[in-house]
């Protein structure tokens, strides 16, 4: 499925992203970013939940991931003082850490980490342009980090969260006149973006879009419909296998 669309303008709440589909089994979107000048809302709900946000009059509390998906967004805060900072996304593999003060400062929440997924190899995961490779592992699916808002007009020692192992994007802020700019989720890997923080003119992000990747054994031949689009390399042979990986389209397969 396509990522999450980027927020109209900083009063509006990020698109969620859409479902990856094969047969019987849906992967769920991830919950889009929210505003924090909605007080009393929740974040919006998906695979992996929103990350909560905070503005100086309001909180909002971070969306909800779904079971055997992924997990919630961090919560809000207020740090201290005038700044304020949301939550991170939450991933696939570990829920999105809440914003934090460190040294007086106000930090966006971490993006919760993805999934590792052994469905591919590293070197084929590469060549396929799909997840993050981290290691010796691959992961799917990491969310984004949240963003800060900082009132000091001439330095920022605030800053925007990580984004999660699995192509999540870093959030943004800043003060008007220092200004870090969120991150974009990665293409196909399921990655949240990082949250914009308000008052900064880049805007915010789209998530990463999904993939589908389907393992079998090497005795048969997989013909995907016109309307599917496989990654370059695809397929893969890997042992006694098979893989294919899908990065967008609609359509049917079929084995012989």
């Amino acid at each position: 499925g396509a990522g999450g669309t980027a927020a109209a303008s900083s009063s509006a709440d990020g698109g969620n992203g859409s479902d990856s589909v094969f047969s019987t089994i849906t992967s769920t979107g991830g919950g889009g970013g929210v505003k924090g000048n909605a007080p009393g809302s929740t974040g919006n709900n998906g695979g992996s939940g929103s990350g909560g946000g905070s503005s100086s009059t309001s909180k909002v509390a971070p969306g909800s991931g779904t079971a055997n998906q992924g997990y919630a967004g961090g919560v809000y805060t207020a740090p201290g003082g005038n700044d304020e900072a949301g939550g991170g996304g939450g991933g696939a593999g570990a829920v999105g850490s809440a914003a934090a003060t460190i040294g007086g400062n106000a930090h966006g929440g971490d993006g919760g980490v993805g999934l590792a997924v052994g469905i591919l190899n590293t070197t084929n995961a590469g060549t396929a342009s799909v997840g993050e490779v981290s290691s010796s592992s691959v992961f799917f699916a990491g969310g984004g980090g949240g963003g800060f808002l900082d009132y000091n007009t001439t330095i920022s020692s605030n800053r925007g969260g990580d984004g999660g192992t699995g192509g999540g994007g870093n959030g943004g802020g800043g003060p008007s006149s220092i200004q870090f700019a969120a991150e974009a989720g990665t293409v196909n890997t399921g990655g949240g973006a990082g949250g914009a923080g308000a008052n900064v003119s880049s805007g915010s992000k789209a998530g990463g879009s999904g993939v589908v990747i389907l393992r079998y054994p090497s005795g048969f031949t997989l013909a995907a419909g016109a309307g599917l689009t496989q990654s370059s390399g695809s397929p893969f042979t890997e042992g006694s296998d098979k893989i294919s990986v899908f990065t967008a389209g609609t359509g049917s397969i079929s084995f012989s």
